[in-house]
């Protein structure tokens, strides 16, 4: 959920990314989705959405920080992660760090922990929300992706939503001042019985808007894809050093291949 620590904030990630956020969403979102929001069966391929992530693109990432800061930490916690590793990685200055993102009262030497209290979260929502250090690699950045990005309007649901990636979830559809509201859209399918006779069900169809949000389609997507690129980055802060680390390392183990080459060649030539 939106914290407080979030609303009205300025500086380094609320307000001089803001732009930024929205021209890598028009990009992203032309060039991952294809223009599916402006055709009549959108939704209608979302187990194809690909969530096209690069913890390498540091602007990305610090977006997303600002964006789970804002929405997110209020419920969920990342609780392997601290605020003063998260600084480092992203290049956040200690004076940014605690103006647009510490939570009042936390030390940057602390983990990222939700101020919700595990009883109280119980109690609303019926289980306690997950710690989400670890869900893209649990879970895999695109179901994460899929997860943002279809919820819809459930009247039957105790909190008015429910998504398709997870049927019947606990969560609210907190980010729908951004999205705005959607409905999911069915069609009667035939199947078979075991006793060979034709069923009706409904399958998903397409979504289609019921009302705007503050964001359009395209910076929705970018918002969207900016916090799975930073859930993917807290679940291994290190993978883009193991990564670079790891072209150095092939290239030495190319180069010692071809020394080790050269010297058999040298102990053998008398041999033959």
């Amino acid at each position: 959920m939106r914290t407080e620590a979030g609303r009205g904030r300025g500086g380094f990630l609320a307000a001089a990314l803001l732009a930024a956020a929205a021209a890598h969403g028009a990009r992203a979102a032309e060039g991952a989705s294809g223009g599916a929001e402006a055709t009549a069966g959108f939704g209608a391929d979302w187990q194809s959405w690909h969530a096209a992530n690069d913890v390498s693109d540091m602007a990305s990432v610090q977006r997303g920080a600002r964006n789970f800061v804002s929405y997110c930490l209020g419920c969920h916690s990342l609780k392997y992660e601290r605020w003063s590793r998260l600084a480092q990685d992203l290049g956040v200055p200690p004076r940014l760090l605690e103006q647009d993102l510490l939570p009042p009262g936390d030390k940057p030497a602390q983990y990222i922990l939700t101020s919700m209290p595990a009883a109280d979260s119980q109690a609303w929502f019926g289980k306690t929300p997950p710690d989400l250090s670890l869900m893209a690699r649990a879970r895999g950045q695109d179901y994460l992706y899929q997860f943002l990005r279809t919820f819809y309007v459930d009247p039957a649901s105790q909190t008015g939503a429910n998504n398709l990636r997870l049927p019947a979830t606990a969560m609210p559809h907190v980010l729908s001042e951004l999205e705005g509201l959607k409905r999911a859209v069915y069609r009667q399918a035939a199947g078979s019985a075991p006793a060979r006779q034709v069923t009706h069900q409904q399958v998903f169809d397409h979504f289609e808007q019921i009302a705007p949000g503050r964001l359009s389609a395209a910076e929705y997507d970018g918002f969207v894809r900016d916090t799975v690129n930073f859930l993917d980055y807290v679940s291994e802060p290190t993978q883009t050093a193991r990564r670079a680390l790891g072209v150095w390392v092939v290239l030495f183990l190319l180069v010692f291949t071809w020394l080790a080459w050269l010297v058999k060649r040298e102990y053998w030539k008398d041999v033959h």
